[in-house]
């Protein structure tokens, strides 16, 4: 497929134009008489991160501001970007910064995600480096993917990747050796770029312990110095740096780890490719270029650099982050026939009829608030119960992959779920060591990591320590007794979980995904499953009752010391819950449209002149209507308001975002503002990533909004708050 230069062709600059009377781009060098002057060399590097063997991958969002959604991803689409700008100039390398495998969808993982290297090879990558995901079967299994070998699973005569695989920070912890190359030296033009490959140190807390007991990962920036004299000890002046780590960029500013490499590293390197976090980065730090191309194929990057051909360095360098929309480009013919020949194999398996879904499920971690935890999550937990017949489970939230829509629930679909081959554990824990493990859990950043089963808890906010842990009738969780309790071995095996300490009596069980499809098939009738509170953050003992102050705080569940009670008492200080809320309401109470638009009256003190006239039949409330006439609501209809109609937190973003606007003018979108589930929106997109832009919410702490998530009391009032501070 590919028609640029491949590896180790040593072409220079005269022999190629010795080879043709047609000018190379970027290197139109004739003078008089026939000599020859220096002039830059043009060539490029194209960046693809974080496939995760997603190469069946499609996704749809506005790319171009029409309103309308368009086709996104599809590897047989990028490898015809890829072609296309490897035609435009032939001094092209193809590169990939870590993630390329694992998590992956059936139709690559169900072969050891062989599929995917074989389309790389077929894209002709150049060079590529480890990220996470590389290790999670092990290192062994990890050499076995780079150097070949057959597996059981895989496919006949697996001869292993075909081009370079570098990483300069992953040693083994008994010897101290590289597990393998820190660097490759590749030529374009007759030009040398060394590339360098790093991985995050944090990987050990993301990958499973047994496989991986004798690999350590040492600090990146030292071991990128380390190797840097040593390219140019082999005249190299042109570095590029493979990192597996993340940069976090608004507008021009970039930081996080890429941005902090970049500072510490020899001043050598030029460009650092980033990666894992997935999101896109084009910025300058320290003089350094950082790129990173979101994920799943949905992107790549195009990094244009000039070359001296005199000293060899990179004297000028930069990109452009390009949107994979299919529309734009003809499949590949030769990527699509592979992806079309593992299509057709996993297809019986993929499309088998496993259950039901009355509803939507939605997985991921757990998140704060009152209802912290989600109804995948409840699912799979109780599965695995059922499959070790437990008393409690644990399910962390970065092995749920992906959501299950209502109606048919495939094989394929709880493959996409769990594709990780996870084995069930469970040990004896003691109800106060079953406490330690989920304090070890709670993040002060984002709240609560895993779901639950058999028991729910609630958590200090404050303190992020577990308050009180309940069976399911009430009753306590006994500290000094002991329970059964299942986890994967990715749990079991990372110590922050402290499971393997704490735990007594190991047993292994079934794989996970097995476990929750015999679960789903046990279901006579369509799965119903929800966020019922299994983990609820408070401040206080919950069994000690509700405690309103005297300035009548509206919600009675709601104890005094706690991070609510707090934000309540601001709000009421502010008169916004005058002549909103009854006596009974509960924090967890789902939020109407009456009572979320007078709190917006209230907090943006509107005032209801005599003059004013009622637009609605089904509503009295002149506030309503003071509302109505500062523009923060039209109602559902003419003449019509539904004060009683409850709201998603999509229609609250809806009409908390229109009174910000209307109080402050209109908030231009800046792309970068993003969720995970963006098409889930629908018309109200623009509006929902406004408000997080405006800083009145950030969503889940799974990089999920849930706009047609019930919305609460208590996130009202948290909404209301953030407002006025925006107001400050």
């Amino acid at each position: 497929m590919r028609k640029g230069l491949k590896k180790g062709t040593g072409l220079t600059l005269t022999s190629l134009i010795a080879l043709s009377a047609t000018a190379v781009p970027g290197q139109v060098v004739m003078a008089d008489e026939g000599t020859e002057t220096p002039d830059t060399i043009s060539a490029q590097l194209l960046l693809v991160n974080d496939l995760h063997g997603k190469i069946d991958h499609e996704d749809a969002f506005d790319v171009d501001g029409d309103g309308e959604e368009d086709a996104v991803g599809g590897i047989q689409y990028l490898a015809s970007y890829i072609e296309d700008r490897e035609a435009e100039n032939p001094n092209s390398l193809l590169v990939h910064s870590g993630d390329m495998v694992g998590g992956s969808p059936i139709v690559s993982s169900y072969f050891q995600d062989e599929p995917t290297v074989e389309i790389m090879e077929e894209m002709g990558f150049d060079v590529g480096t480890l990220g996470n995901h590389e290790f999670d079967e092990g290192v062994k299994e990890m050499l076995r993917m780079i150097n070949g070998g057959e597996h059981p699973d895989g496919t006949e005569d697996y001869d292993g990747i075909d081009f370079p695989m570098v990483a300069a920070n992953v040693q083994y912890k008994d010897t101290k050796e590289l597990v393998i190359d820190p660097y490759t030296i590749e030529e374009v033009a007759g030009q040398k770029i060394g590339f360098i490959g790093v991985v995050t140190r944090e990987t050990p807390s993301m990958i499973v312990s047994e496989g991986n007991e004798n690999v350590e990962f040492t600090d990146e920036s030292e071991a990128i110095n380390k190797y840097v004299p040593e390219l140019k000890e082999q005249g190299v002046e042109a570095i590029v740096v493979l990192a597996h780590n993340p940069g976090y960029q608004e507008g021009d500013t970039l930081t996080g780890d890429a941005a902090e490499i970049a500072n510490k590293v020899d001043d050598e390197v030029d460009i650092i490719m980033a990666a894992h976090n997935h999101t896109e980065n084009n910025a300058i730090v320290d003089d350094k270029l950082i790129v990173q191309a979101y994920s799943y194929g949905t992107a790549f990057a195009d990094v244009d650099i000039e070359i001296d051909p005199e000293t060899g360095d990179i004297v000028d360098k930069s990109a452009e982050v390009i949107t994979n929309v299919q529309m734009n480009v003809e499949p590949d013919p030769e990527v699509s026939e592979i992806l079309n020949k593992y299509e057709e194999l996993v297809k019986p398996i993929k499309e088998e009829v496993v259950g039901q879904a009355a509803v939507d499920l939605e997985g991921g971690y757990g998140v704060r608030g009152e209802v912290g935890d989600n109804a995948l999550g409840n699912l799979i937990a109780d599965g695995m119960i059922e499959a070790m017949d437990a008393d409690f489970s644990l399910m962390n939230g970065g092995g749920i992959r992906d959501d299950v829509s209502a109606g048919e629930i495939t094989w394929g679909d709880l493959f996409d779920v769990q594709p990780f081959g996870n084995v069930l554990n469970s040990v004896e824990l003691t109800g106060e060591d079953l406490e330690k493990v989920l304090n070890a859990q709670l993040s002060e950043e984002y709240g609560p990591d895993v779901s639950v089963g058999g028991f729910e808890y609630t958590w200090n906010g404050a303190t992020n320590e577990v308050v009180n842990m309940k069976l399911p009738d009430g009753t306590p969780v006994k500290k000094n007794e002991t329970y059964t309790v299942v986890v994967n071995n990715y749990m079991y095996g990372n110590a922050d979980y402290r499971i393997a300490e704490l735990g007594e009596n190991k047993q292994v069980g079934p794989n996970d995904l097995q476990a929750t499809l015999d679960y789903v098939k046990s279901f006579d009738e369509p799965i119903t499953y929800e966020a019922e509170g299994r983990i609820s953050e408070v401040a206080t003992d919950s069994n000690s009752g509700g405690n309103k102050d005297s300035m009548n705080l509206p919600f009675s569940d709601v104890t005094e010391g706690t991070k609510a009670h707090e934000t309540l008492q601001r709000l009421a200080e502010n008169g916004v819950f005058d002549n909103v809320y009854g006596e009974e309401t509960k924090s967890g109470d789902t939020l109407t449209r009456g009572q979320f638009v007078k709190m917006l009256a209230n907090a943006f003190k509107l005032e209801v002149s005599d003059d004013l006239e009622n637009p609605f039949e089904d509503t009295d409330d002149m506030m309503i209507a003071a509302a109505y006439e500062a523009g923060i609501t039209n109602g559902v209809a003419e003449g019509k308001f539904a004060p009683d109609q409850e709201l998603d937190r999509g229609h609250m973003a809806v009409l908390a975002i229109n009174a910000f606007e209307n109080m402050y003018g209109e908030i231009t979108l800046d792309d970068r503002t993003s969720f995970k589930d963006e098409k889930k929106m629908n018309w109200k997109k623009d509006s929902i990533l406004k408000g997080k832009q405006a800083g009145l919410y950030q969503g889940y702490s799974n990089g999920k909004f849930g706009a047609r998530d019930e919305a609460k009391a208590m996130q009202g009032a948290y909404v209301i708050e953030n407002l006025l501070n925006s107001m400050k």
